[in-house]
């Protein structure tokens, strides 16, 4: 009897032993499709998992990243000691003795789970949970028709990744399987992957990691949310102990150590990264579209599209992190205390007002149908329904933009946050190596998280008075010298099948002064503009301003020479860049190159550029341009004399559009070329006073307070100095007395105001 029962329990061992090894063979090669694909040889030697695509600056700094899961690898030599120490303390101690399946540890959890009925914890190595991370061995892609079976998922996923840890210790070293743990985990707040959880809640890379902190991120495998040092900091400092202890128990440091280090507080530096912080908000915002369109127009080797959100591309941009950083400071220290300048202004009075200085009525009414709130109201209710404008006024909790007090958190309805929105000035700023074309700052908005419309690409208005040069450029090129003299009065141009045209300067008054076109762009002298227009014509001065560089729509009227068609920061940028860089065009640029995760070279970008002028014609613009400077009441006298000394010159010119809706500014130094807009987002939102809106007043201190920090920053190379002269003698004159004296031409019209015969 009893070698009866000794020869069944045999049997029934050899009949167990056989089919677990035949249930580990029909798991892995999921016979009759029963258990679900495993990933194949290929898959286990190249492991895939979403990368972040991260976007540097020219000098090295990741200004931000693109991303589904926020995601960036780290190698093992960039992981802290302590970290590791804290990981294989806590998740597995036996790491380095087993090859992916720990026996003992799986032992230990069958007896105390089916014998005692007690929680023993997760047998699971480091090199199974590398394998649920790396290939979702859980996910309901990966199972098979046993899986619904209960009782029988669970066994068929745990024998997947038995199966693929021994794959993996097979394939990679333990520093390797280790690194991919920490590489390919969720650590909460948006955070994937060591590297972006150290950023994350410490501000740390992570070599920088000291224990305690290794100790707080190892404590979130085992409950990202509930462990979270955010929002359940209790759970998450017991945690943090549980951490320690373990890492005491097993020598990684010394119990006076341990008890020290229990004592303190977790001192977390939290900041969840997304696309609302950081350096260049707005330029990221913008630049992602281009970079989608390009995924779209590349392809792998395999023949599929690039993935912005998780290829772990590496896009280099021409964007100086340094200048970027002083465009921003420059913004937000300006407009801060030009909004509250607007504010006072304005009282209790409503900023959108027609051209009579009335306010508009049923301003925000029209307004807000252009909201996507409005939309989505319209599609949840019906067009003609009664509830749109009740919840329209229904108050809810929301944190609103303000300079004085940063984010507040209050009670607004929708049409409230309309109003409190409307009434903050918005500018744009960019800055551009006129040589080389790369843009270097970039600024659309004073708040992306709050204002998401894009100032400097996107955003295009009347240039009014910064349109001038493009009037005189034209005059220049058609043999006209700096010091071809014109009567500032009166004049009226006629041109068929269009009103006659009889511009006011800005004060309403005329000077009847005969004064060089040099000091009338200075000046910003209508009449005198309008003139050289009208012995242009307007279709000289479109081509004109299309081939240096403006690439918007122009409208053939002589009202044009004030600026009345829309345009770009951006093209007006590179447009000036032109005069700069000795009559070649280049069209604005921003992105170097792309590369993989693996740091190949998948495109090379290079500006595109064209001559637009001759050298000459160049350098007589840039000429034109410093008489802001130069000339007696130019509108860039304002600017201070420390951007001034040491034999600096510079150009520059304002622009303001009627009822002052506009402010602008041109800037341009031998090394740099930069543009500033500042209005409302609506053209009805503006100062009620021309002098306080007029751009020398709104935009000119962006670009004063840039070049001072620019300047003082002696590590960009910004130098002061001339710009440089064309190696020709010029065949203009630019001596004015010379140029009188030598010259027959006199001046169209003698000093007599009285006359009109034009």
């Amino acid at each position: 009897m009893t070698k009866k029962i000794i020869r069944i329990i045999w049997i029934g061992f050899a009949a167990g032993f056989i089919g677990f090894i035949l249930f580990i063979w029909g798991v892995s090669v999921n016979f009759l499709g029963l258990f679900g694909e495993l990933p194949d040889f290929k898959a286990l030697e190249n492991p895939q998992s979403e990368l972040a695509s991260e976007l540097y600056s020219a000098d090295g700094v990741l200004l931000g990243n693109y991303f589904r899961e926020n995601r960036s690898p780290v190698t093992y030599n960039e992981l802290s000691p302590n970290l590791v120490k804290a990981l294989v303390a806590t998740e597995d101690v036996r790491f380095e003795e087993h090859s992916g399946i720990d026996l003992q540890s799986m032992g230990r959890v069958l007896f105390k789970s089916l014998i005692l009925r007690q929680s023993a914890g997760g047998g699971s190595t480091l090199s199974q949970q590398t394998a649920k991370n790396l290939f979702k061995t859980r996910n309901l892609e990966s199972q098979g028709v046993l899986s619904r079976v209960p009782g029988l998922r669970m066994l068929v996923i745990k024998t997947k990744e038995w199966i693929v840890a021994a794959k993996l210790e097979r394939s990679y070293t333990k520093n390797e399987i280790l690194t991919m743990y920490l590489n390919t985990s969720e650590f909460g707040s948006n955070a994937y992957g060591i590297k972006t959880a150290s950023k994350t809640f410490f501000n740390k890379s992570p070599n920088e990691l000291n224990v305690q902190e290794s100790a707080t991120l190892v404590g979130l495998f085992k409950a990202p949310t509930y462990y979270s040092p955010v929002f359940n900091p209790e759970n998450s400092l017991r945690r943090r102990n549980t951490v320690l202890y373990q890492m005491e128990k097993y020598d990684f440091i010394s119990k006076s150590e341990r008890d020290s280090l229990v004592q303190l507080p977790i001192e977390l530096d939290y900041k969840v990264e997304n696309q609302n912080q950081g350096l260049a908000t707005y330029f990221r915002e913008a630049l992602k579209a281009d970079l989608i369109k390009w995924t779209k127009e590349n392809l792998k080797p395999d023949g599929t599209s690039y993935d912005l959100f998780g290829d772990g591309l590496r896009i280099f941009t021409t964007i100086d992190s340094r200048m970027q950083r002083y465009a921003e400071e420059a913004v937000a220290e300006h407009m801060k205390e030009l909004q509250k300048k607007f504010e006072a202004e304005m009282g209790s009075r409503d900023p959108w007002i027609d051209n009579t200085g009335r306010v508009i009525p049923n301003f925000l009414q029209t307004a807000v149908k252009r909201t996507e709130a409005y939309r989505n109201l319209v599609r949840r209710y019906g067009a003609d329904s009664d509830s749109i404008n009740i919840k329209l006024e229904e108050k809810k909790r929301m944190k609103v933009f303000s300079w004085e007090k940063g984010e507040i958190d209050t009670l607004m309805s929708t049409m409230d946050s309309l109003r409190h929105y409307k009434k903050h000035l918005q500018t744009g700023f960019m800055s551009m190596d006129p040589h080389t074309g790369h843009i270097k700052a970039w600024v659309g908005g004073v708040n992306h998280k709050h204002f998401k419309y894009d100032h400097v690409k996107q955003g295009r208005r009347q240039p009014g008075s910064t349109f001038k040069p493009f009037v005189y450029a034209a005059a220049i090129e058609n043999g006209y010298s700096p010091c071809y003299t014109v009567i500032d009065q009166p004049i009226e141009v006629n041109i068929p099948g269009q009103p006659s045209w009889t511009p006011k300067n800005a004060d309403g008054k005329f000077s009847y002064e005969k004064m060089t076109i040099r000091r009338a762009m200075a000046q910003s002298i209508n009449s005198v503009t309008a003139y050289m227009m009208k012995k242009l014509s307007p279709r000289v001065v479109v081509e004109t301003a299309h081939r240096i560089g403006i690439t918007s729509d122009l409208e053939e009227v002589p009202a044009l020479a004030l600026g009345t068609s829309d345009v770009s920061i951006y093209e007006l940028v590179g447009a000036m860049g032109t005069f700069v860089n000795k009559g070649e065009h280049i069209v604005p640029f921003y992105i170097d190159r792309i590369e993989d995760k693996n740091g190949n070279v998948l495109q090379q970008f290079t500006p595109k550029k064209k001559p637009a002028m001759s050298e000459e014609h160049a350098y007589l613009m840039l000429y034109m341009m410093r008489g802001g400077f130069e000339e007696s009441r130019g509108t860039s006298q304002g600017v201070p004399w420390a951007l001034r000394d040491e034999g600096n010159e510079l150009g520059g010119k304002t622009g303001t559009t009627q009822n002052a809706s506009d402010g602008w500014y041109m800037g341009m130094s031998k090394d740099l070329v930069s543009g500033v807009w500042v209005g409302g987002d609506d053209r009805a939102i503006h100062f009620r006073s021309w002098i306080s809106g007029q751009g020398g007043q709104t935009a000119r201190p962006i670009w004063v307070k840039y070049m001072a920090k620019v300047y003082a920053d002696q590590s960009l190379g910004i130098t002061k100095g001339p710009f440089p002269r064309p190696e020709r003698p010029l065949s203009i004159e630019i001596d004015c007395d010379r140029y009188e004296m030598e010259s027959n031409r006199f001046s169209d019209f003698d000093f007599d105001p009285r006359r009109d015969d034009f």
